[in-house]
């Protein structure tokens, strides 16, 4: 044996505590993180008991949406700057765009519940005259059930 060596052993264990450490630091950057991936444009939507979309009914086809955010400015999520409002005539032609590729694609509207009606409806007549057959709304159904069980407790 040589010398400085006497005594000492191979260490055949793997520390972990390190990995843990950094699994623990990913884990709360993605429970950070997660919740930022989501629509890009805070809305508060509208409750409402709607029935929910099937999966059948988007048949594999990412939908068209069009936000109308509290102050009116609309977000198309196709095409660059998804989270920067756009003009009527730039939301017009990026649906336009995307119709006329595929006209089966699901289109639909998400508007705050503090919009005026009229900017929403505004919001609809672009989305015809791009083509736009049928128009659906997203609503959020979390809060009518809600007060549906509060009142069936009562």
């Amino acid at each position: 044996m040589p010398a400085g060596t006497r005594g000492r052993r191979l260490m055949g264990e793997i520390n972990v505590v390190p990995y843990i450490d950094v699994m623990l630091v990913l884990l709360i950057i993605f429970m950070i993180t997660a919740p930022l991936l989501t629509q890009g444009v805070e809305v508060d939507l509208p409750d409402a008991d709607a029935r929910p979309l099937d999966a059948d009914d988007l048949r594999d086809r990412e939908p068209l949406v069009l936000t109308v955010d509290r102050d009116g400015n609309y977000y198309v999520n196709i095409g660059s700057g998804k989270e920067s409002p756009v003009d009527e005539e730039t939301a017009r032609s990026r649906a336009a765009a995307v119709l006329s590729r595929d006209p089966e694609t699901p289109v639909l509207v998400r508007a705050d519940t503090d919009v005026p009606y009229g900017r929403v409806v505004q919001g609809m007549v672009l989305l015809q005259q791009a083509g736009a057959k049928k128009i659906g709304f997203l609503t959020d159904p979390r809060a009518a059930r809600a007060l549906e069980e509060l009142e069936r407790r009562r």
